[in-house]
Formats: structure tokens, C-alpha cells, sequence
């Protein structure tokens, strides 16, 4: 009988004493024990946290997928993130070359932004690899550059014979039918690369963040690209969208009942852009210019702007939606990368810079990222979209990609010479992983030691492909640090009262 006594006096000491220490532990680390899940917020008197009206809802499964949120920030933050974020650093990935100076194509010029921290500083033609200012776009190795000379000469020679016995019309419209065989895959409206103001830009050098850049301008691009290319009638108005008309309290219910009675196919067209739109804003309020004293700049996250953008009570709700439709952005373009993995698992591809210690190691850490997404289980599945009747399937993606298109069109609209630049960047890049998710019975088919015919990947797309989703990754990455500035915002409100 004493002993049994004792051994429940000792369970209870021992709960004492555990349950003491795990108390101290939340006290320490200023963790409070976990509430009673609800599934509503509770009202009365009580406030709602900061960190709770901004990110308390990003939670759970996404809409048109089975992945969760949590799973996602796992998997980016600690896996993914890191590396991602050092191969983007790599020559290869850094050195983008585009054309900022073309006219915008659907209104007169608004003319450029006069802010210096708009201005976008090219790349000197002497701090180019030597590889990568060769002017062979589509190779990638050494070899392949040998052999696509050699093939680009013999090309040449067969159309010199055939272009002598033909007229001068003849031979536009031969080069008419080339470039538009060479579109039918493309997403985007791609920059001429031999273009005279075509120039390379050190992304590294040019990162994106708050120019300052906003306003009626900058509104009249993304209205442009909602209004007229989401596949919306332009009776149904955008939540907050501050260039429709008043409708006094109206909260987006009819605009999402809209959203919610359209096909998968176009449904994602929005969720796709939303997102992007989403992860850009969380870039300018994570590299925000905080001060401008003594001759230099301090950027740095501003939780107010941010707060501005996502917090649902300020936003009647839109915050958890937009940011949600970044994690759908994100699994897409993940998607895109597990699938075109193959392409670049070949020998022939090697990312040519002319350094070969440096191109060895861009391509294995571009191996580790593949075997990282690779092993991510809950892939969104992209072949529920264009999967009806073979005609309407055809015309609907023939519609999504000509829609995706005019929005690349659009990027030259942008007054914002570091905007225009990061938005056609990632853009090009959602275009390219379009162009790879519907594309897979080429990729299945590649040579696996010779150049591609069937799918083709210039340099471009690849620099913009893996910028853009390292965009993505980043806005995950920073809504975690957004997360804990939000806590401790609310720390020093409690400990100040």
C-alpha cells in the first residue's frame, strides 16, 4: 500500500515540477500556451492582435490544390530559400539583358520617373563573362557552342542558295513564318536581345524594392492588366480598385461570386496575377527606404506599409486572399521547375559562362535545388487545366497565353525604369514556366546528347525563370520576418501598458 502511495505521490511531483518548467519556458521565450482553436474571431471589447489581422487567416489549404500554407513554409524557408538565394547570385543567374527602352505600345508615353532610385544602372560591357556576351542565347555548353556554330553556318549556306532564286517579299515573308513558328510557344512578348538598346543589367546591383514609384501611373498599369486581360467583364469591379467608380460599402462579393463561376483555367489566369502582384508589394515593404540622412540610404521592412497592404481590416478582408494566391503562384512555378528538371539534367547543359570552375558549380547547385523540389510531395497538378473537349481546350489556351502575353506588352508601360525592369523580369519568368508546364511531352522526348529541337530554353527565359521564382521564394521568406515584427510590435505595446 506505501509503495503505491508513493509512486503517485512521485507522478504528481514530477507533473509539478514538469508542468513548472514548461510555464517558465513560454515566460522565457514570451510564448503564450496555444488557445482553443475557434473558428471565428471572437467579439466584444477584446482588440485583435497586429500580428493576427494581417496573418492569423494565412493558414490551411489552398483553393484549387491540395498543399497547405504551413507545408510550404517549411519546405521554402529551410530547404529551398537558401539555396535558391545563392544561385541566383552565381554569373549566370546575375546578368539579365533586356531592352528598357521600349515605347509603351497602348497609350502615350507618361514619360519616365525622375526619382533617382527609379533609375536602373546597365552593366558595363568589360564586367560581362565572356560566355555570356558570346551571343549564342539558346547554348549552354562549350560543346554545344561548336556545334551550334557549325550548324548556324551550314543553315546559313542552304538558305543563302534558296534565298538567291527569291524575291525580296518572299523571303519577309519566310522570315514572317519563322518568328511566328518561333511565338506559338512563347507566353511573352520577348525582348530582341540584338537590339541596339538592348543592355545587360546586374540584378545583384538593381535589386527590387520601394522606388517611390506610385500613384495614377502605376495604377493605370495594373488596371490595364486586371481590367483588360483577366478575362473579366467590365461590369464586375475589382475589390479597392482605386480607379473604378464609388460603390460605397461594396465588399467583392460580387466579383468573387464572379471569380467563383468561371472555368479552373481562368480562374488561375487571376490567381496567377494577383499573386505576383502580391509578392511584389511584399518586396517594397521589405526593402522600403527608411532613411534618407548624411549622404546615405538605409532600406529596411516597413511593418505600417505593410500592414497597408495585406491587414484585412484594412483591406475589407482582400490581405489573406492576395497572399494566398502568392502560395498558388508559388506552386506553380515550383511545378513548372520539377518538371523541366530533365532539360537541364542533361551533360550538353552546363549554364556557358567561359569560367569552367564557376559553371561546374552553378550546375550542381542547380542539381540541389532540382533533388530539393523534387522530394516536395503536394505539387500542384496541372493537367486538370486545358483537359475538356480537344477544340475549346485548344482555343481556351490559345486565349490564356495570348492574354499573358499582352500583360508582358504592357511591362513597357511601367514609368519606373527599376520596375519596368523586375516586372518584365518576372513576368517573362511566369511566362516561361507556362511555356514548360505545357510542354511536357517535348521535354520527355529530349536527346540526351545533343541540342534540343523539340523545347528549346533561350538564356533569357532561364535567367528570368529562376530569378522570378527566387522572387517568389523571397516573399515568403520576408512574410516569416514580417511575422515576427508583428509579435514583437505587439510585445512592446503590452509591456508599455
Amino acid at each position: 500500500m506505501w509503495r503505491a502511495a508513493l509512486r503517485a505521490f512521485a507522478v504528481l511531483l514530477l507533473a509539478w515540477f514538469f508542468g513548472n518548467f514548461v510555464w517558465g519556458w513560454f515566460q522565457r521565450n514570451n510564448i503564450e500556451p496555444p488557445a482553443p482553436q475557434s473558428d471565428h474571431l471572437s467579439g466584444g471589447s477584446e482588440s485583435v492582435r497586429p500580428e493576427q489581422s494581417c496573418l492569423c487567416h494565412l493558414t490551411g489549404v489552398l483553393d484549387d490544390c491540395f498543399c497547405d500554407v504551413e507545408s510550404i513554409d517549411v519546405f521554402n524557408n529551410f530547404k529551398l530559400y537558401p539555396r535558391v538565394r545563392k544561385l541566383t547570385e552565381r554569373d549566370y543567374f546575375r546578368y539579365y539583358r533586356v531592352n528598357l527602352k521600349r515605347p509603351c505600345p497602348f497609350w502615350p508615353d507618361d514619360g519616365h520617373c525622375s526619382i533617382k532610385d527609379c533609375h536602373v544602372e546597365p552593366c558595363p560591357e568589360s564586367k560581362i563573362p565572356v560566355g555570356i556576351k558570346s551571343g549564342n542565347y539558346n547554348k549552354y555548353s562549350q560543346a554545344a557552342n561548336i556545334i551550334a556554330d557549325m550548324s548556324d553556318c551550314e543553315q546559313a549556306q542552304e538558305l543563302g542558295a534558296i534565298n538567291s532564286t527569291l524575291s525580296n517579299q518572299s523571303k519577309e515573308a519566310f522570315a514572317d513564318w519563322a518568328r511566328h513558328d518561333d511565338a506559338q510557344d512563347h507566353f511573352c512578348e520577348l525582348d530582341d536581345e540584338t537590339s541596339p538598346d538592348a543592355e545587360y543589367v546586374d540584378l545583384l546591383l538593381n535589386p527590387e524594392r520601394f522606388t517611390g514609384y506610385k500613384g495614377p501611373s502605376a495604377w493605370r498599369v495594373w488596371n490595364s492588366i486586371y481590367e483588360e486581360n483577366c478575362f473579366k467583364p467590365r461590369s464586375v469591379y475589382r475589390p479597392l480598385n482605386p480607379l473604378a467608380p464609388s460603390r460605397g460599402d461594396d465588399d467583392g462579393e460580387g466579383f468573387y461570386k464572379w471569380l467563383e463561376g468561371l472555368c479552373l483555367e481562368k480562374r488561375v489566369f487571376y490567381r496567377l496575377i494577383s499573386g505576383l502582384h502580391s509578392s511584389i508589394n511584399i518586396h517594397l515593404c521589405a526593402q522600403y527606404l527608411l532613411d534618407e540622412g548624411w549622404g546615405r540610404s538605409v532600406w529596411g521592412s516597413n511593418v505600417r506599409e505593410f500592414r497597408q497592404r495585406f491587414d484585412n481590416a484594412e483591406t475589407k478582408g482582400e490581405g489573406t486572399r492576395r497572399l494566398k494566391n502568392l502560395y498558388f503562384l508559388y506552386l506553380i512555378e515550383l511545378r513548372a521547375l520539377y518538371k523541366v528538371a530533365p532539360y537541364f539534367e542533361r551533360a550538353i547543359v552546363n549554364l556557358y559562362t567561359g569560367n569552367a570552375q564557376e559553371d561546374g558549380d552553378t550546375k550542381e547547385l542547380l542539381l540541389q535545388v532540382f533533388n530539393e523540389i523534387k522530394a516536395f510531395p503536394m505539387h500542384f497538378d496541372e493537367k486538370s487545366m486545358f483537359a475538356g473537349h480537344k477544340i475549346e481546350a485548344k482555343t481556351l489556351k490559345e486565349e490564356f497565353r495570348l492574354h499573358f502575353k499582352n500583360i508582358s506588352r504592357i511591362m513597357d508601360c511601367v514609368g519606373c525604369s527599376k520596375c519596368r525592369l523586375w516586372g518584365k523580369l518576372q513576368i517573362q519568368g511566369l511566362g516561361t514556366a507556362l511555356k514548360i508546364l505545357f510542354s511536357e511531352k517535348e521535354i520527355k522526348n529530349l536527346a540526351e546528347h545533343s541540342p534540343s529541337k523539340g523545347f528549346q530554353l533561350t538564356r533569357q527565359e532561364i535567367v528570368a525563370l529562376m530569378n522570378a521564382f527566387g522572387r517568389l521564394s523571397t516573399s515568403i521568406h520576408q512574410l516569416h520576418n514580417f511575422r515576427q515584427l508583428l509579435q514583437e510590435e505587439r510585445r512592446l505595446d503590452e509591456s508599455s501598458k
